[in-house]
């Protein structure tokens, strides 16, 4: 089992700025790809952002330039650094991670989300 813990979430004013985290603990032998998603009010869930194994990253067109995922695989934890916030970035944030159990098996892990509001 792999556990996710994400930390970091607030209130900010727009154009503003927060760092997020997302620690993961539990049995496990390897973390390949750490992905940063988001749901506003009234919206479907979407992918911000990914970091995959190799450190190779991806955003989302709505983010690109302003938000920068990273990963320190010591800490075994995943970062979201999000500048030049706007109101239509306001919403909740969770944490997916897809790797290795001890047992080899494949898993795909989420965390229970922070939440971002960013005012006007």
């Amino acid at each position: 089992q792999v556990l996710l813990v994400e930390s970091g979430g607030g209130l900010v004013q727009a154009g503003g700025s927060l760092r997020l985290s997302c620690v993961a603990s539990g049995n496990f032998l390897s973390i390949h790809d750490y992905s940063w998603y988001r749901q506003g009010p009234g919206k479907q869930r979407e992918m911000v952002a990914t970091i995959l194994r190799d450190g190779s990253t991806k955003t989302a067109d709505s983010v690109k330039g302003r938000f920068t995922i990273s990963r320190d695989n010591a800490l075994n934890t995943a970062f979201l650094q999000m500048n030049s916030l706007k109101p239509e970035d306001t919403g909740a944030y969770f944490c997916n991670a897809q790797g290795r159990e001890d047992s080899s098996r494949l898993f795909d892990a989420w965390g229970r989300g922070t939440s971002v509001t960013v005012s006007s």
